[in-house]
């Protein structure tokens, strides 16, 4: 049977009874001590004869309130009630209260208190000798060592006292097993702390602080800012704040974080060339003949790009073993930024521009063309203006009536002679005929066609019509032109400028590596990964061993 033993379980007093006490405990002698005494718990340890009065008391001695008081003073803690009252159950025994359930159990001859541990076994073989049996709380008066023991006439050991040094050394053995055993393990825990996290934080330690190329960092930061002017309704809102760029801000960062960038500054400034000179660490070093996509590696690594959305910022960062070639780098990426601003913008404009000036090119090619169809009718029926040749006939019959009236009135006061003379009627006649003819022919021409054209009445509808479509068409193109007018307004209002808050400016000092932070960060993240390994391993080693 094996079984797990601590040293924190056992607790060996020194003797405090005299020397003759002693012996004669050893031997069996009565003394003073034999008497039952109340002992309290875990304060005094009791001797085998009190044990043995405690245990098992003879039948009919004292009665039930007097062996209850008698454990009430003994000051036992509630813990202990408990567990007797538990074991007073687990035996069946009647038992009315805690202290009764403890009563109970001594008189069945059950120590409630009673620890079972190795010393016990090695007690129960002395008794099997013929001796009492030992519990824990009588080997708690075995000294605790050779140099402890009082000084005694040297007499021949007993058979208890042969029990009881054989008990210590079995304690002694098992406290220097358990001690042994933490040794090589606090042993074996360092080892492989020393071996999976300090030696890796060593190296990268060493790499950071000898090895590793510094690089110099330039920074820069610029916001796209937009001319348009506040406007009315929700669209006015965010006019003028950082939210009504913050799509070119993406789309710039996006561009200066992409490979066509790369190629760019690649072809201008020979970023790959930069990279691959021996002056750079192995670990940071660009072969030569590395591909696109290594060198891409590289670009953002070294070059980092952020916007801040709160202020409208893009913050730009170069990481260069040099700081002139890191300025000439952030020079270059502020151009190519200002460039794609541009070309975003300029194909805004020329979107807005392209609908309102395809309208007016349309209008005006449309108001020429009613013009030149107003001419052609002009220079076809030989009239300027039809209201005009309305007026001028109109005039001329008015004036014609107006002499027929008159001839008229002359021809009836002839009439009205008694003897009238004809031959100056004839004449007044004649011209009357004659005005009245031109009348007719005058009519005539302003509704009905003749041999040499048009009726002056068609002529005129067809001035009319072309003429009103020359005022559509010049109402229409003034119309286009007030909408071009507008759409380059609009244009220029879309207009973004990229404005640096940040010039680059060269670095004095290294900017990178920051090797105590790395080594910190390297040291975090192997006692991470050795703790998550070894609570794994107890976890699995836990459940195939349950």
């Amino acid at each position: 049977m094996t079984m797990k033993l601590t040293a924190s379980r056992y607790r060996i007093r020194r003797p405090t009874e005299a020397p003759a006490q002693a012996d004669a405990a050893r031997v069996g002698a009565p003394s003073a001590t034999d008497a039952p005494t109340q002992i309290p718990h875990e304060t005094t340890a009791p001797t085998p004869p009190q044990l043995a009065t405690m245990v098992t008391p003879p039948a009919g001695t004292g009665n039930m309130e007097a062996d209850l008081q008698a454990i009430r003073n003994e000051g036992l803690t509630g813990r202990q009630l408990r567990l007797a009252r538990r074991i007073a159950q687990k035996h069946d025994l009647p038992a009315t209260s805690d202290f009764d359930a403890v009563r109970v159990l001594r008189r069945a001859g059950i120590d409630p208190f009673q620890r079972t541990n190795m010393i016990d076994i090695v007690a129960g073989d002395g008794a099997a000798a013929g001796q009492a049996p030992q519990t824990s709380r009588a080997l708690a008066s075995v000294p605790s060592g050779p140099a402890s023991l009082p000084l005694r006439p040297i007499t021949a050991p007993t058979p208890q006292a042969r029990a009881e040094q054989s008990n210590f050394a079995e304690i002694q053995k098992i406290q220097r097993d358990i001690l042994r055993r933490r040794r090589r393990k606090g042993l074996l825990l360092a080892m492989r702390l020393c071996f999976f996290v300090l030696l890796p934080t060593l190296f990268a330690g060493w790499y950071y602080y000898v090895i590793a190329t510094p690089f110099y960092a330039t920074r820069a930061e610029f916001v796209i800012q937009q001319s348009e002017a506040p406007s009315g309704g929700l669209g006015g809102l965010f006019s003028g704040t950082q939210f009504a760029t913050a799509q070119d801000s993406i789309a710039v960062q996006g561009y200066l974080q992409s490979r066509d960038a790369m190629m760019r500054l690649d072809s201008d400034l020979g970023f790959r060339s930069h990279f691959s000179t021996t002056e750079v660490d192995p670990l940071q070093r660009l072969s030569p003949g590395a591909s696109d996509e290594a060198m891409y590696k590289i670009y953002k690594r070294n070059i980092k790009i952020s916007y801040d959305p709160t202020e409208g910022l893009v913050r730009l960062e170069v990481a260069a073993t040099s700081p002139e070639t890191a300025v000439a780098f952030t020079k270059a990426l502020i151009s190519y930024a200002e460039e794609q601003v541009d070309r975003l913008t300029r194909r805004l404009r020329e979107d807005q521009m392209a609908g309102a000036r395809d309208s007016f090119d349309e209008a005006e090619a449309k108001m020429l063309a009613a013009q030149r169809r107003v001419v052609e009718l002009q220079e076809r029926y030989k009239i300027l203006s039809s209201e005009v040749e309305v007026s001028l006939i109109a005039g001329q019959i008015a004036e014609l009536e107006g002499q027929v009236m008159q001839e008229r009135l002359s021809l009836a006061q002839m009439e009205s002679n008694e003897t009238p003379n004809l031959a100056r009627m004839d004449p007044v006649k004649r011209r009357i005929l004659t005005i009245e003819e031109q009348i007719a022919e005058l009519r005539a021409k302003l509704t009905e066609d003749s041999s040499t054209g048009l009726s002056l009445a068609k002529v005129q509808s067809e001035l009319l019509v072309a003429q009103a479509d020359v005022t559509t068409r010049q109402l229409l193109l003034a119309q286009s032109l007030q909408q071009l007018e507008t759409a380059r307004i609009e244009a220029n209002r879309q207009v973004r400028y990229l404005s640096l808050s940040v010039n680059p400016t060269a670095s004095d000092e290294p900017s990178y590596p920051r090797a105590f932070e790395n080594t910190m960060v390297t040291l975090l993240i192997f006692s991470g990964i050795y703790l998550m390994i070894s609570m794994t391993a107890a976890i699995l080693r836990e459940q195939m061993t349950a």
